[in-house]
């Protein structure tokens, strides 16, 4: 921030904003500045409060790496696109600023979420003594205004940040949600990386037990006949459930179905299609008070299209 603008706020200390040449400017005293560390194993968010504005943060979703937020109490930023920076601080007057491109504005309480790099290089730059910075205009008026964090006392809180994401998931609820075990070598037994995958699945359930629907759907390829493909089908979704129960999933969650060659990911035109189709997908729900479903295998012939696997 220019100095004028810098002197104002050492007059002035219950004025939020100033106005350089050019605009708004939103910061927090230099010795007012705090960071802030909190999370658990599902998210972790590192944060400054940003006086009379609200907050800019980093925040990193388990089985993610970070991105760039700003919490806004009111609606200053204007619909469009901001440019975000690696600025040099406002004490390091001959620093040039690094260009980190822009990110779209939507207005609202969260109004942008920068990309992964553009936090990570952000972080970078607070470690090297930079400030995160929006550079966008108001809402009302069209005026420029800009938005800076300050690296001071960062690295502790750094630290501590480095702390908890140290204990995050492997994955978010939105990565396995939807997703499939495969079975490539045309039998019913799980093999190695099948039960890595339900291995990470099961460390989400085990910590979030909101999640307390399990959809099974077993596939087979067209290498066999109907009623063999079929079979093999309900062999696989009932070795993924029978996995899924020795490590202390409740069989009333588990819902399970066979579709056998009816519902093809690819083609079976090759040989290579045919084993992506040789498969097991899973779906988690979360259903409060919901009636306890069923772990009996459905007749085939009733069995519902599958969700899309992901």
């Amino acid at each position: 921030m220019r100095q004028p603008c810098l002197a104002l706020f050492s007059l002035l200390v219950s004025v939020p904003f100033c106005l350089p040449a050019w605009g708004i400017s939103f910061q927090t005293r230099l010795e007012k500045v705090e960071w802030q560390v909190a999370g658990d194993q599902f998210e972790c968010r590192l944060s400054q409060p940003i006086t009379d504005f609200g907050a800019g943060e980093f925040v990193r979703r388990a089985g993610e790496q970070a991105t760039f937020r700003l919490q806004a109490r009111e609606r200053w930023l204007g619909a469009g696109s901001a440019t975000l920076l690696a600025a040099a601080a406002p004490w390091q007057p001959g620093r040039g600023d690094i260009n980190l491109g822009v990110v779209s504005v939507v207005g609202g309480e969260v109004p942008f979420s920068s990309s992964q790099d553009q936090a990570g290089r952000l972080l970078t730059g607070l470690l090297e003594g930079r400030s995160p910075l929006v550079r966008h205009r108001t809402l009302q008026g069209g005026d420029s205004l800009e938005v800076r964090l300050l690296p001071v006392k960062f690295r502790q809180a750094y630290s501590d940040y480095l702390a908890c994401t140290a204990k995050l998931l492997p994955v978010n609820f939105d990565q396995v949600r939807q997703s499939q075990v495969g079975f490539p070598g045309g039998g019913v037994d799980l093999e190695p990386l099948a039960q890595a995958k339900l291995d990470i699945i099961l460390s989400f359930l085990k910590a979030d037990p909101s999640v307390n629907r399990i959809q099974l759907d077993g596939h087979a390829d067209n290498s066999g006949n109907r009623l063999s493909n079929r079979d093999l089908s309900r062999r696989r979704a009932l070795a993924v459930m029978e996995y899924l129960k020795a490590n202390g999933v409740p069989a009333e969650q588990i819902t399970l179905r066979f579709h056998g060659e009816r519902y093809p990911l690819v083609p079976n035109s090759s040989e290579a299609n045919r084993a992506k189709n040789r498969r097991v997908s899973i779906r988690l729900e979360r259903a409060p008070d919901a009636p306890a479903a069923t772990s009996a295998p459905a007749p085939a012939a009733s069995a519902p299209a599958p969700a899309a696997a992901s």
